[in-house]
């Protein structure tokens, strides 16, 4: 018997609903940014000490650790081991003002537009030699600066869009066709979420219906993109886990988005780290309380933050893992390898991982009876191992 819907299952998410998603690195001049995407990426974007170094995003791609993938690849035995990536781009700091042209901001904004997410990078530093374009290091004004400007180019966009279409709406009176209907109810959504962003809202932490997100994603809107927290430490900080700017800037983002998660990371350690070869890695991580680096952890936060997860195929010539939205039919799944498996797709053969790895093998599980057969109309889970066959003979497993 199939599992009963919940109204959960079919909520629209915000946001384009595409599996190959981008996220974008935000934050103030000289935080830390191209520090972070330098090391993050192994990419020679420059990084120096001046506030518009990088005036053209860079992208790169990331992969996303995954220890089911690891164990997939060794117990298959096979030659090639394919991880998810997640693309992360580098764009140069806002300031104060940027909503309104300030700083190149309109270059930028346009930029954090075209991203699915946001990596907000906050200073919590003290460095004399780096200098903070609003002064002194203050967490809690740096991110109300960012979310401000946001906002105010959200409101911008919005009252833009009221402005060009306000007189034919109040034209076309009571009643009208069903055309008119439609276009007066997204009219009026549009005011409504113009009037949550000037209270000081992001649009993300609104209660929206179907409907609504429906019209909110047709915009592109800056402030409902989901948000991680990078707090950019010293070295020293890093290693004996202490600053005296996290709690700030923990309590900031309780008071004003709670529930987005907060990383402490360090640039400086990072990027050396970064440098090393495995050996001298080892060495060094071993010699400094075993630590060890933040970047796994916030690639797979950011790749979560945009409602992303796996499902693996695999198989003696790969395993790979495979990225769809979360809560997606085994069609839109299919998508993510190739249209022609997704629209002539019949049934699924599914391993979940937990029973594969208790089986030790694929033949002792489905020796166990532990193989699932779904329709195509049923929806995936995060880790499962999938066979696709489909009406053309072109099953991918």
């Amino acid at each position: 018997m199939a599992p009963k819907k919940s109204a959960a299952d079919d909520k629209l998410q915000l946001g384009r609903p595409g599996n190959n998603l981008r996220i974008g690195v935000v934050g103030l001049p000289n935080v830390g940014k191209s520090t972070f995407f330098n090391a993050i990426t192994s990419s020679a974007v420059a990084a120096e000490n001046y506030p518009f170094c990088t005036i053209d995003p860079e992208e790169s791609r990331v992969a996303v650790p995954d220890e089911r993938l690891d164990w997939l690849f060794a117990n298959y035995k096979t030659g090639n081991r394919t991880p998810a990536y997640l693309a992360v781009i580098d764009i140069a700091g806002l300031v104060k003002g940027a909503s309104e042209g300030h700083g190149l901001g309109n270059s930028f904004l346009s930029h954090i537009n075209a991203v699915d997410g946001i990596f907000h990078v906050v200073r919590a530093f003290v460095d004399p030699d780096v200098v903070h374009v609003e002064g002194e290091v203050d967490p809690a004004r740096d991110l109300d600066i960012i979310h401000n400007e946001l906002r105010l180019k959200d409101t911008a966009m919005l009252n833009k869009y009221i402005d060009a279409n306000q007189r034919n709406i109040e034209r076309m009176g009571d009643g009208g066709s069903v055309e008119d209907r439609r276009k007066k109810d997204d009219f009026a959504v549009v005011v409504k979420v113009r009037d949550w962003v000037q209270q000081g809202n992001d649009v993300r932490k609104g209660d929206w219906t179907n409907k609504e997100i429906e019209v909110i994603n047709v915009h592109h809107l800056l402030t409902a993109k989901p948000v991680t927290y990078l707090a950019n430490v010293s070295e020293k900080d890093y290693l004996r886990k202490k600053n005296k700017f996290l709690p700030i800037t923990k309590k900031w983002i309780d008071d004003n988005n709670p529930g987005d998660k907060l990383i402490p990371f360090s640039g400086a350690f990072e990027t050396a780290i970064a440098a090393m070869d495995e050996p001298q890695r080892a060495e060094h991580l071993a010699a400094n309380g075993n630590a060890t680096s933040a970047f796994p952890k916030i690639i797979t936060t950011g790749y979560d933050s945009l409602s992303l997860m796996h499902f693996f195929t695999a198989g003696v010539m790969e395993v790979r893992a495979w990225t769809c939205r979360k809560g997606v039919k085994m069609t839109d799944a299919a998508r993510s390898i190739h249209n022609d498996i997704a629209n002539s797709l019949i049934q699924v053969d599914v391993m979940k991982f937990d029973d594969l790895k208790a089986a030790s093998s694929e033949a002792e599980l489905k020796a166990a009876g532990k193989l699932i057969i779904r329709g195509k109309d049923a929806r995936i889970e995060d880790g499962d191992i999938v066979y696709f066959r489909s009406g053309e003979g072109k099953a991918k497993k």
